[in-house]
């Protein structure tokens, strides 16, 4: 599924502190049309500047994940977020869950910390 707005991910939609994260969130609610969506911002885990948007977690809760791969749910996020994963997102952690394996109030795992990249 494209995003069909012709790469305007994050102008106009994401107002406010955090327009990337706005995004995220108003792309994959309204594309997938989710029953939960969770957007992390986990850039203070890396060597970013303190304001930055560039490694997010996301959760996902949508009927249209039903009988898809694994795989095939996460090309779906990914092709949602094309702009965005061209335009400054550095790293997505993607969960995708049906509204059948989904329990609410059902935690996200925390990430490792960051390692510091190459060679540490």
């Amino acid at each position: 599924m494209s995003n069909g707005d012709g790469g305007s991910g994050c102008e106009g939609e994401g107002e406010g502190a955090r327009p990337v994260e706005s995004a995220i969130r108003h792309k994959l609610q309204r594309q997938l049309t989710a029953h939960h969506v969770e957007v992390v911002n986990e850039s203070h885990m890396h060597n970013v500047p303190e304001d930055a948007e560039t490694h997010f977690k996301v959760l996902i809760v949508s009927q249209q994940f039903d009988g898809l791969t694994l795989l095939r749910r996460h090309r779906l996020v990914n092709d949602i977020l094309s702009y965005e994963l061209r335009h400054g997102i550095h790293a997505l952690s993607i969960i995708t869950k049906t509204p059948d394996q989904w329990t609410d109030n059902q935690p996200i795992e925390p990430s490792p910390a960051c390692r510091g990249g190459f060679g540490k």
